[in-house]
């Protein structure tokens, strides 16, 4: 759209298992939002793989451009939708929690590579990023954070220093860190005048359980929308001019400056 982006997270079950079940469940989602005008989906964190799966995250690791990016390529096609998912990135003996978007017109928009690893199983199935990632939808400056990512003020603050005006974040937020999703984030869209886009999984997974609690943060601290913790599709409408006046408002990417790099004042 000229002056936004309608936007749907979609908060998917944990107990899907294997990348099969999971495109039938993410075909079946757009089929449900066939008519409702969304332009852009966002899917959570490994949500092709599953996050708690051990080495079958290795088994079911692809390229950036493999057979599951096709599929979800014709799929954006098809029901004319953006759709930003994550995913096990391979490249050679690498492998990444990734997270790409995928245009309507089924072209791939961008990749990003989980920067923040959290000790434990991501450690230890994966290599870490080197590099931010932004891209553009329907004239709305976009960036990717997984997870971990967007726990780091550093880290949006970065995306917000360099124009980005919504900052997706995939996640696979456990039931025990409840606080990420209902204050963190909303801090995080706050204290730097962006949308953010907050896409989790729901219920269990081998053991794992998940908080839910996936939301849409206007650019002044605001829920658009908030899911409780069962599967559910949220939406909500993205613009630009929201970004402009909460951060004319409150200036802090610019004001922020103005701090002394390093205190020098001694007792």
């Amino acid at each position: 759209m000229a002056d936004g982006v309608n936007v749907a997270i979609a908060q998917s079950p944990a107990d899907l298992e294997g990348p099969q079940a999971r495109m039938t469940w993410l075909a079946e989602c757009l089929s449900r939002l066939d008519g409702q005008e969304i332009d852009l989906l966002l899917l959570p964190e490994l949500f092709l793989t599953g996050y708690n799966i051990g080495e079958k995250v290795t088994k079911w690791a692809e390229p950036v451009d493999g057979p599951a990016a096709e599929t979800i390529a014709a799929l954006a096609y098809r029901h004319n939708i953006a759709i930003h998912y994550g995913f096990a990135e391979r490249e050679g003996e690498r492998i990444y929690n990734a997270a790409s978007c995928i245009d309507r017109n089924g072209t791939l928009l961008a990749c990003h590579r989980k920067l923040l690893l959290p000790p434990g199983f991501e450690g230890d199935h994966f290599c870490q990023g080197e590099s931010y990632t932004y891209f553009e939808i329907d004239g709305i400056k976009a960036a990717t954070l997984i997870c971990y990512d967007a726990e780091f003020p550093e880290a949006f603050r970065t995306v917000a220093s360099a124009g980005a005006e919504l900052v997706l974040v995939p996640t696979a937020l456990g039931a025990q860190w409840g606080v990420v999703a209902n204050n963190v984030i909303p801090a995080r869209a706050f204290e730097n005048g962006v949308y953010v886009c907050y896409a989790n999984s729901s219920g269990h997974e081998n053991g794992m359980n998940y908080y839910g609690g996936s939301c849409v943060i206007a650019p002044n601290g605001q829920e658009l929308a908030r899911a409780g913790a069962s599967v559910e599709i949220l939406q909500a409408r993205i613009g630009k001019d929201a970004v402009h006046n909460a951060q004319h408002r409150l200036p802090y990417l610019v004001d922020r400056k103005k701090l002394p790099r390093v205190s020098q004042r001694t007792p």
